[in-house]
């Protein structure tokens, strides 16, 4: 995986990051790219927080995988700062290339370097691999999530 590069999204790799997202049962039903207005606006808030971290993975020009990671100072844990690693997408060309792994091992360490004394995530109850896969690599399904649509 030497070609590969985990680089900072700009806002040129919306469109491909909008695919990306798309690009699987849960998100074809919520995500699309025929208006990328809410996308452009949304990276725009992302951009100037320092607290976010949208990455992508290119390999020969091409995004071909995403995450956000968000920094959350706390009270909680004697003034934890912890992590959240959301929307977590790999090209399907790309799956079981060990991008994924490489992925959240790049989340984890930038959490360290940010002071973070945990990760967290959460993946949808119907995507068994991915909870198998984080399984693998060390987290635990150890809360109960919930979610209230506004």
């Amino acid at each position: 995986m030497t070609d590969l590069a985990i680089r900072p999204a700009t806002l040129d790799d919306i469109p491909a990051i909008v695919d990306l997202l798309a690009d699987d049962p849960l998100g074809a039903r919520r995500e699309s790219s025929d208006d990328l207005a809410p996308y452009l606006a949304a990276y725009e808030r992302l951009a100037h927080d320092p607290n976010q971290r949208v990455v992508v993975a290119v390999r020969e020009g091409r995004v071909v995988g995403t995450l956000q990671l968000t920094i959350i100072p706390g009270l909680s844990r004697r003034g934890a700062t912890r992590s959240v690693i959301e929307a977590v997408r790999v090209h399907a060309d790309e799956r079981g290339s060990g991008l994924g792994t490489r992925f959240i091992r790049w989340a984890v360490e930038e959490s360290r370097q940010q002071g973070c004394q945990l990760v967290q995530l959460t993946s949808d109850a119907s995507r068994t691999d991915a909870h198998r896969f984080y399984e693998r690599l060390g987290f635990t399904a150890s809360h109960v999530g919930f979610k209230l649509q506004l």
